[in-house]
């Protein structure tokens, strides 16, 4: 049981039509995947509208549906709760009074990159010491937030939150919402550029997850990072305890040595003292970063630290980010790395420092396929033309590129390192998959509107796997 019917009718409010069970088991916005007994909250969309599917998910077992009273005209069936205003505002209340009832410890993740990573790390690390909440996928804008906590268990340890933004002001209320006792920002970038006059505002915008932060709790920011002084300093401003993490030896969770090969890294930690080591199951230095996050988290909680970081050796890269898959081929292997969900000038680079990292088998090389990064404003060009020094260190063999963007790329790269370059995803589809073979080690990244998630299928399916995927 999530909600008892009776305290789920209080907090979202409304008028009730029809006979709803004692108990709801859940609450869901498909009506493509709903459960028997879960409530369906009709909220809409950019593509779509909750109320065209309300019937959909009653006839699925939906124990209510959750619509809003200009909408109910129309739709037959029940039992359903009517609000005078948007089914939306009816989950943010059950939001609230789900955080209200709560005594669970709350920890809210945002950042330029690696939310998702670092959401997923601390699900593992924290699970193994207590019962944990967390959002499914990337559910972190002003509906995401909102379904995750009305998801809350009231009987649960950890409740974990995403939060992400692209303007200012985006990030205030739904902190406000979560109140978490630690927050943390994995790093700050020149993500979402076209909306922001600087990095600094950027920064700032990234701040307001501080807005919600309970009394006494903790700000967990990367010392590494170029905007960590100012993010220190508006933490200070609500009362904040600053944890630092990085590569920083002055870091309060400092990296003190690591062994990273094809499967994971091995990493040595200071934590404010106490020496950790642990294996991270997945590659890439980023990754590793942000798993010093998630001791800190452990440490502002006061849980076993030793405990959380065993944990991290079942971490794997999120789908679309950075999961690893090893394909058969023709006398060898192929190994494809998924990076196809999205992309930014700092995961771009991320993912070109896992290309150089890696090692192709014999006769192999070291294929990067680059689409389009979305949202850089005037900066676009620049910021694309700089990936061919990444690319030059990483010692890239072949490079596929794809968007208008990256043909600025390709002007620059070396006449030998040029795979091919297409317009979009379809033509460059035969091309690549032609030119690979055994041996390769093929990273894909791209903003996700580029495509390239057609292009990591259209291997899959010219090569299949080795058996399972790897799952390194």
């Amino acid at each position: 049981m999530l909600w008892e019917a009776a305290e789920f009718l209080e907090a979202a409010g409304g008028s009730l039509e029809g006979a709803v069970p004692a108990e709801i088991s859940g609450i869901s916005i498909d009506s493509r995947t709903i459960r028997p007994g879960e409530a369906f909250v009709a909220i809409k969309g950019e593509r779509f509208d909750g109320h065209d599917y309300v019937e959909a998910a009653l006839q699925a077992g939906a124990a209510l549906a959750i619509v809003s009273v200009d909408r109910r005209e129309g739709i037959s069936g029940g039992p359903l709760l009517v609000v005078e205003d948007d089914p939306l505002d009816a989950l943010t209340r059950l939001a609230v009074a789900a955080r209200e009832r709560s005594r669970a410890k709350i920890v809210a993740v945002t950042g330029s990159v690696g939310k998702t990573g670092t959401k997923e790390m601390l699900r593992l690390g924290l699970s193994a010491i207590g019962s944990t909440h967390a959002p499914v996928g990337s559910f972190n804008n002003h509906w995401g937030v909102p379904l995750t906590l009305a998801r809350l268990p009231a009987d649960a340890d950890f409740g974990i939150f995403e939060i992400g933004m692209n303007h200012a002001g985006e990030i205030t209320p739904l902190t406000e919402m979560v109140r978490p006792h630690a927050a943390i920002i994995t790093t700050v970038e020149a993500v979402h550029i076209e909306y922001f006059d600087s990095v600094e505002a950027i920064a700032d915008a990234k701040a307001e997850i501080f807005d919600g932060l309970e009394p006494r709790g903790a700000a967990i920011l990367n010392r590494d990072n170029a905007q960590f002084e100012r993010l220190s300093r508006r933490a200070g401003e609500v009362g904040a305890r600053i944890v630092s993490f990085g590569e920083n030896p002055n870091a309060d969770v400092s990296l003190v040595g690591s062994m990273a090969d094809a499967e994971g890294t091995r990493l040595t930690v200071d934590v404010y003292g106490e020496t950790v080591q642990y294996r991270l199951g997945a590659p890439g230095r980023h990754l590793a970063a942000n798993s010093l996050a998630v001791l800190a988290a452990a440490y502002v909680f006061e849980a076993n630290i030793k405990t959380v970081a065993d944990a991290l050796s079942a971490f794997k890269a999120p789908a679309g980010r950075g999961d690893r898959h090893r394909l058969s081929c023709d006398g060898g292997v192929i190994t494809l790395v998924d990076e196809s969900y999205n992309a930014n000038p700092a995961s771009m680079r991320a993912a070109i420092a896992l290309l150089r990292d890696a090692k192709p088998g014999e006769g192999g090389r070291r294929i990067a396929v680059l689409g389009d990064m979305g949202e850089l404003g005037h900066r676009a060009r620049d910021l694309h033309v700089a990936l061919a020094d990444d690319l030059a260190d990483a010692k890239a063999d072949q490079v596929f590129l794809v968007g208008p963007l990256m043909h600025d790329l390709w002007e620059v790269l070396p006449e030998g390192a040029r795979g091919a370059y297409a317009r979009d995803a379809g033509e460059l589809e035969p091309i690549l998959v032609k030119a690979l073979r055994a041996g390769d080690v093929v990273v894909v990244k791209a903003s996700n509107a580029t495509g390239l998630g057609r292009l990591v299928q259209a291997i899959k399916d010219r090569f299949p796997p080795t058996g399972a995927k790897d799952e390194s």
